[in-house]
């Protein structure tokens, strides 16, 4: 047996698992770059009925600035395998679609505000990372926020807070369990009350607020 004749077909195995192995992983990150887009996550009714009109209405999808916040921008990280690891948690979701455990809007309610803490909790942990995306805390400038926003941006560094500790609510309305429980806490810190009440109008610019 010639040498030539065992080179060959190992040239071929290892020439065919190379191009294998780059298709598997183009594919790979094809599939998960296609369930990290918007229209992928309101393909779900109970996110597209829900919290995707909420979310509508929010300053993260229409502000004076154009600059836009997509559901994947905050609650997908960016980070390949953090990314990975939270696809592979988001199965759990749709194990729960495929069981209509939120298939209605009575259902969804009556969830909210458990599934409103799992996201809050998951944004403590990480510190908000997904926020920090776009809001760096070094690149704030105090004197251009209002009086009162920069009083709190300041109280909550010193107070080792992170974003999601003040922030709940900003794309999405407060869970009426939560607000019930802590509105004595929200008027101890002086919370605005346009932030949980729609119907109270804004304060202007020229107030604390």
């Amino acid at each position: 047996m010639k040498l030539t004749d065992l080179k060959t077909p190992s040239l071929l195995v290892l020439l065919a698992s190379f191009v294998g192995g780059i298709l598997f992983w183009g594919g790979f990150n094809w599939s998960l770059e296609l369930t990290n887009t918007e229209d992928f996550c309101i393909s779900c009714h109970e996110m597209r009925d829900n919290v995707y009109k909420e979310y509508r209405e929010s300053v993260h999808f229409r502000n004076a600035t154009g600059v836009r916040a997509t559901c994947p921008d905050c609650h997908v990280p960016r980070e390949w395998i953090y990314k990975v690891a939270r696809k592979i948690k988001a199965s759990n979701e749709l194990l729960h679609h495929f069981m209509g455990s939120i298939d209605s809007r009575e259902k969804f309610v009556a969830k909210r505000y458990e599934l409103a803490k799992h996201v809050w909790q998951a944004m403590e942990e990480t510190d908000s990372r997904e926020c920090r995306n776009c809001h760096s805390e070094i690149a704030m400038d105090h004197k251009q926020q209002r009086k009162q926003a920069a009083i709190q941006h300041e109280t909550g560094h010193d107070a080792g807070k992170t974003c999601i500790d003040c922030h709940k609510g900003i794309a999405h309305k407060l869970p009426e369990a939560f607000l019930e429980t802590e509105h004595e806490r929200f008027e101890r810190e002086n919370i605005a009350c346009y932030t949980c009440h729609e119907d109270i109008a804004h304060a202007s610019e020229d107030d604390d607020w």
